[in-house]
């Protein structure tokens, strides 16, 4: 890779900035957008290079995720989402990372992983049904991550619980209409539905060992990318891609106000209240960036150094991520009503950044409350169970 991905990237902006357009209007990616995706390997970034992957570091991929979302929005919020999928992948049975990759390394993954499907043990694997909405990016997949939830014949649930299940295109049907949203339109995040399809064991994931670190060990990987927790890994391309959203936000807040008059008839330039608020804005959206990235950063070199990360300091990251999108969506709060009326326009992009934004905070790893709760506990010494352990 002579270039990094976020070099190629950036040499291909203002196509980017108007692709970002397109993809609201069309309700899933540009074509053109994809393409440069693919040309980057920006999807590529966490995979393992014996599938042709580059093993990025948290940071990199953070920074490239921020700056595709600040050009297209869509863009940013699929490379942050799907980005994320080659690298659960590469702990996965070596069959299915061949079935995925070994013709193409750079086909790409879907989810959700809500569990919205039923699975019903059978020979040599499972029979799965359900619906599943919020597939980001899925026109331009040729396979998905789906959750289920283990049941018998009647419906009742057994054990081991949560899986994670990888289903070719094939298997699965899109909801052409399930995509009528306020914000992140360009990602096409529709439905996808199965019926009755038979799933080969080696294709699932049973999330409980996903989360406690099982997956990855029995899949021998040394590596200090993989071996990062679950919970800082899967939630940090959404909350990067958040975040760069914001500073996208707030570059086309800062052309906007350059040589704009207010009502009062003052320029902007001579305006203290509002140069004080969008340079507050503006200290807010970079330390939520920064909190993110070294966040993910200590938690790296802990893995790094072969220490433990426990429950407490991953509620904390978790904590910490949470809070790093918050952040940056109120500070562009802060600013959007300074920029007066027009801006209300749909023919401005300040609209569409900032319900973007929005719509970014709706994801539920974004929900604050167990994250706070748990993490508050932690720090109390006391152990928090049940449903305060989710995600963490």
């Amino acid at each position: 890779m002579t270039e990094s991905v976020l070099e190629q990237i950036m040499q291909h902006q203002d196509d980017l900035r108007k692709e970002g357009l397109e993809a609201d209007r069309l309700g899933r990616l540009a074509d053109a957008t994809v393409d440069t995706m693919k040309a980057a390997g920006s999807i590529k970034m966490l995979q393992p290079t014996t599938y042709g992957g580059f093993e990025c570091g948290v940071r990199e991929f953070a920074e490239t995720v921020m700056a595709m979302a600040a050009l297209n929005p869509s863009a940013g919020w699929v490379n942050g989402v799907v980005g994320v999928h080659p690298w659960q992948l590469a702990m996965a049975d070596p069959r299915v990372q061949e079935e995925v990759w070994g013709a193409d390394d750079n086909t790409w993954l879907a989810s959700p992983y809500m569990p919205n499907g039923r699975a019903i043990a059978v020979d040599g694997g499972y029979r799965m049904s359900g619906r599943w909405s919020f597939s980001s990016g899925t026109d331009h997949c040729q396979w998905a991550y789906l959750g289920a939830i283990t049941c018998d014949r009647d419906g009742n649930f057994v054990d081991p619980g949560m899986l994670h299940v990888v289903i070719p295109r094939s298997e699965y049907s899109i909801v052409a209409d399930s995509w009528d949203v306020v914000g992140l339109k360009g990602t096409g995040s529709k439905d996808l539905v199965i019926e009755d399809t038979f799933v080969p064991e080696y294709r699932v994931m049973e999330y409980s060992r996903l989360l406690d670190g099982t997956q990855v060990r029995a899949a021998g990987l040394s590596q200090t990318l993989y071996r990062m927790p679950w919970s800082c890994m899967f939630p940090f391309g959404i909350t990067a891609a958040t975040i760069g959203i914001c500073e996208g936000f707030l570059a086309e807040a800062m052309d906007y106000q350059r040589d704009r008059i207010t009502a009062q008839g003052t320029a902007v330039r001579d305006d203290p209240y509002t140069l004080y608020a969008m340079g507050d804005a503006a200290a807010q959206i970079r330390s939520a960036r920064e909190a993110l990235i070294t966040n993910a950063e200590q938690i790296w070199d802990l893995v790094d150094a072969n220490k433990e990360v426990g429950f407490a300091r991953r509620a904390a990251g978790r904590r910490d991520q949470v809070h790093a999108a918050w952040q940056a969506v109120r500070a562009i709060d802060d600013i959007y009503p300074r920029c007066g009326g027009a801006a209300l326009r749909m023919d401005k992009p300040l609209q569409r950044y900032w319900r973007d934004a929005h719509a970014g905070l709706h994801h539920a790893i974004h929900v604050p409350n167990t994250v706070y709760h748990a993490a508050s506990l932690s720090s109390l010494d006391v152990e928090p169970r049940g449903p305060l352990r989710a995600m963490i």
